[in-house]
């Protein structure tokens, strides 16, 4: 099985028509969006004449109004958004998605997406911050957002992993079959990794799906040609440490250097525990320092003293330092002020 043809898994599947294609000022926009950060806009922008027709149908609604909360006495949907655990200070701040709640009547468009998603797993108490960091889904064809889930279901992700990631990434579903595809297909042949792996690593890490794509390569490139690392050690390292591909690339150098050129560590331990480059830089430093100061800083497994990578960075401070050190906290917290 590979990532291909999304059209030969689903035959009954007609093309996808989804309102993103009836709105597209509004979703042209959002889908070219990276999701893990979205900046803010200005509250409610001003609006197309007919969704105002729409709105001044209610009478008593505020004329103009910088907040969402003003409407709430006068929008069911609203009132029953904000009962459900929706921000609406937060989902004001992204693009036209206030105009868009008030456009939308709870009986006719919101009430079946919730049924929806609650279908595909997200829990009742997750309904609220999940429509808070995605309203747009509110706006999607339904017939749409179940061929997205019937595509990952096609591609043998369990109803368990699909609610994982719908959950971790909401706007994991706004994204198109074919795009979704693409995308595992990408981290398939990019990374050498087999369809199980590929999926395994999206399913820890779905945003790899809905973020961009040019960080992700800028960072393969640099553990390949600045950090040295051989292909087949880039292919563990993002397994075990997914993270890596979205890292800051400034933090990544700086921990590499300090790891590889201070610390001497070679890239075939770096390769056994990726996990240090998820650690601050500072800890890293402060412990290694503290062990020099001791004698005990020996990273080479071939030796009696020897202290993994993860021993060094995973373990709380007190740990580290009566297991690890062989000291005590008042003595590390001591060495850290000559610092």
């Amino acid at each position: 099985g590979s990532f291909s043809s999304p059209e030969s898994n689903l035959p009954s599947v007609q093309k996808e028509q989804t309102k993103a294609e009836t709105l597209p000022d509004l979703n042209a926009k959002i889908l070219d969006e990276d999701w893990d950060d979205i900046p803010p806009s200005s509250a409610l922008e001003v609006i197309s004449e007919e969704e105002a027709v729409q709105i001044i149908a209610e009478p008593l609604l505020p004329i103009q109004s910088s907040t969402l909360r003003d409407y709430v006495d006068h929008s069911e949907t609203l009132e029953k958004l904000v009962h459900l655990g929706v921000d609406l200070s937060r989902v004001e701040k992204r693009q036209k998605a206030g105009q868009l709640l008030l456009t939308l009547d709870f009986e006719k468009d919101v009430k079946k997406i919730l049924l929806f998603l609650k279908d595909v797993g997200v829990e009742d108490n997750q309904l609220g911050p999940f429509l808070t960091k995605n309203p747009y889904i509110l706006a999607e064809d339904l017939e749409a957002l179940e061929t997205r889930v019937a595509y990952l279901k096609s591609k043998k992700f369990g109803k368990s992993e699909i609610a994982q990631m719908v959950s971790r990434a909401p706007y994991l579903l706004l994204f198109s079959v074919e795009r979704l595809d693409n995308r595992l297909g990408f981290f398939k042949n990019e990374l050498g990794l087999s369809v199980k792996k590929t999926k395994d690593l999206v399913i820890r890490l779905p945003r790899l799906l809905t973020g961009k794509l040019e960080p992700v390569k800028e960072n393969l490139q640099v553990c390949q040609i600045e950090l040295g690392f051989q292909r087949n050690e880039i292919q563990q390292i993002v397994y075990k440490t997914p993270k890596i591909l979205t890292a800051n690339k400034k933090r990544l150098r700086q921990t590499f250097d300090y790891l590889h050129n201070i610390m001497g560590i070679p890239h075939h331990m770096l390769t056994r525990f990726p996990q240090v480059f998820n650690s601050k830089l500072l800890r890293i430093r402060e412990r290694h320092m503290f062990l020099a100061f001791l004698g005990r800083a020996q990273y080479d497994p071939g030796q009696p003293s020897y202290i993994s990578l993860d021993q060094l960075v995973s373990l709380p401070d007190e740990v580290f330092c009566t297991e690890i050190a062989k000291a005590s906290m008042q003595d590390f917290e001591n060495f850290l002020k000559t610092l």
